[in-house]
């Protein structure tokens, strides 16, 4: 990128390489060349845009108007080069050959940064964990009817792209193993169904296609294949977990910057005030370490703003972030700090580029008070040197790149902000963080099974609970493992949805249903119905961070079938999400009758 010094003085000089004459700000030389070249308002431009910001004017109507405070120290200041010089480097770093080179080539080539021109893209995939298991390939066809997008995590891709089709974007991993599950993998997934189980079936062998184990009504001895029930659905969970975290997002949301409970998030602020255009401003941003709520460590964004050399604004910005920070979880940013009365800005960008939009937002502040504002990022305005671009690509929350918190006279579009006045002012903030808006839905839905704490519960009669409760520590404890594979989702901090079926059957969707809570019922349902209910559990609010048991009322005994002709009604699921309640695993007998 361009060095921000080289566009200041480049318009008046012979040579793009004039900027190396610049030793500083008490240097005879870099006095002498200060004094020799009228340094052009705003300093800081940038000669190669956007397309959407070649036509846009390069210069602020600076308003004229008088906002009267006493001014501590900039009254009588002029311009500083010194300052204007510090903040340059701070943000660009020294001018070298390297970068001269590089701006020359990307200009000669026609180069430039386009990719906040390029239209958003999905809203977000549906990952389908288990994708060619009995539930999970229902799962698939459901999603792709709804014409949702779809991403499946394999083992096996010859095998899943035959099953699935061709229109299905695969990613090959084994959730056993961690080091196949990179999180970039897992990018623009937004909600999860995992399906994934541990391999049970008949000691005396089955059909390739497992019609012994699928029927789910006869009774065969059974034992398990492959993998064990500890690294499927325990370390398997875990490391599914770790892989989509940071894309399905936390219902207590992400902290940016800041101080919350016993995490800290710091990031390199510097000040950018007028001086860039001019101006006498000036502004300051530190870690003050009791001067948070509660005596809790805080930021503080502190400064004196002066509107005179045409100037009248302070602010602090991040240098760009070492890789870009996707928020497209979330719904977001959130602010903690206690205000002063002012109105300020807060200025999101989604471009590397030093002089381009910047996605901003307004907020007042309640004077003495911590207070938390929320910016959804639907109100987020593409803001260009205080005027509206309207042709501006919408905001990108995948692609973060930088924040700028300003105290400003200008407001935008040639209106001023109210609330300014010239002089010292001073706002704490504690944290910035993405949030969730409410009501949040379910992001993932985990299908784990009916019987799950009932091998240690005292009391059971084991005679009357189906075969992997009996034989729970025969088949190497899976309902204990299965149990803890739910635990750590619901520690995860990922709004979620358990789903525990009773006995699974190819039986076609559309018995009346019973949903429980407490891991009670016993019964059978089909994989049709259990792959509806999840979908649904995706969208409902009711359903998130439940945990649920679910079967038909058709007796084992009686098979069901649907007339092609008079097929039952579509399920409104949300009817049976509205009765569950939070907190009830069945884990609560357990944690009763547990020893003192």
């Amino acid at each position: 990128m361009e060095s921000c010094l080289s566009t200041a003085i480049s318009s008046s000089s012979s040579s793009p390489f004039s900027i190396f004459s610049i030793q500083g700000a008490s240097s005879n030389v870099g006095r002498n060349l200060i004094k020799s070249y009228q340094l052009p308002k705003p300093f800081l431009q940038l000669n190669g845009r956007p397309k959407y910001l070649r036509n846009q004017r390069r210069s602020v109507n600076l308003y004229s108007g008088t906002y009267k405070r006493p001014i501590v120290s900039a009254e009588n200041q002029g311009w500083g080069l010194g300052r204007f010089l510090k903040t340059l480097y701070f943000f660009n770093g020294p001018p070298s050959p390297d970068k001269i080179v590089k701006f020359i080539i990307g200009k000669l080539s026609g180069s430039s940064s386009e990719e906040s021109e390029k239209k958003m893209g999905t809203t977000g995939y549906v990952l389908v964990v288990g994708a060619t298991g009995g539930v999970g390939r229902r799962i698939v066809d459901n999603l792709r009817k709804k014409g949702l997008p779809i991403k499946a995590l394999v083992r096996n891709e010859d095998k899943a792209r035959k099953m699935l089709g061709t229109d299905i974007e695969l990613i090959v991993g084994d959730i056993t193993k961690a080091s196949t599950l990179p999180s970039e993998y897992f990018r623009g997934v937004k909600k999860v169904i995992n399906a994934a189980s541990v391999i049970i079936g008949p000691k005396e062998g089955d059909t390739p296609d497992r019609a012994k184990y699928s029927q789910g009504v006869k009774f065969f001895e059974p034992e398990v294949k492959g993998d064990s029930p500890e690294m499927v659905e325990y370390i398997g969970m875990k490391n599914l977990i770790n892989a989509v975290r940071e894309s399905v997002g936390l219902r207590t949301g992400k902290l940016l910057f800041g101080f919350e409970d016993r995490i800290s998030k710091e990031l390199d602020w510097g000040a950018l005030d007028d001086v860039v255009m001019g101006g006498v401003s000036e502004s300051t941003f530190r870690i003050d370490r009791t001067g948070g709520e509660n005596g809790k460590p805080t930021g503080l964004f502190k400064g004196i703003v002066s509107t005179a050399n045409n100037g009248g604004f302070s602010s602090i910005r991040t240098k760009n972030f070492s890789s870009p920070v996707d928020l497209s979880a979330y719904d977001g940013l959130e602010l903690r700090l206690k205000g002063d009365g002012c109105r300020y800005k807060l200025i999101v960008r989604t471009s590397t580029d030093w002089d381009t939009v910047g996605y901003t937002a307004s907020f007042d502040t309640v004077g003495g008070q911590w207070q938390s504002i929320r910016l959804p990022f639907s109100t987020l305005r593409p803001i260009f040197r205080a005027r509206t671009v309207s042709d501006a690509p919408p905001f990108d929350p995948r692609n973060v790149v930088s924040f700028q918190l300003m105290f400003s006279k200008f407001e935008y579009d040639g209106k001023l902000n109210p609330t300014f006045v010239e002089g010292p002012f001073e706002l704490p903030l504690s944290s910035i963080k993405a949030y969730m808006k409410d009501p949040i839905t379910t992001r993932f839905v985990h299908v784990s099974s009916a019987g799950v704490t009932r091998p240690d519960r005292p009391g059971i009669d084991l005679s009357k609970q189906p075969p992997a409760v009996r034989l729970n520590k025969e088949l190497d404890f899976v309902l204990t493992f299965k149990l803890k594979g739910e635990d750590l989702l619901r520690e995860s901090g990922i709004p979620y949805a358990i789903v525990r079926p009773c006995a699974l059957t190819e039986e076609p969707a559309g018995a009346d249903l019973i949903f429980d809570q407490g891991d009670n019922i016993t019964g059978k349902i089909s994989r049709e119905e259990i792959a509806l209910i999840c979908i649904a559990a995706l969208e409902s609010p009711y359903a998130c961070d439940k945990t649920f048991e679910v079967k038909s009322v058709i007796p084992f005994s009686e098979p069901f079938t649907v007339d092609p002709e008079n097929p039952p009604p579509v399920k409104d699921y949300n009817i049976y999400f509205q009765t569950l309640k939070d907190g009830i695993t069945g884990k609560e007998s357990l944690e009763q009758s547990a020893p003192v």
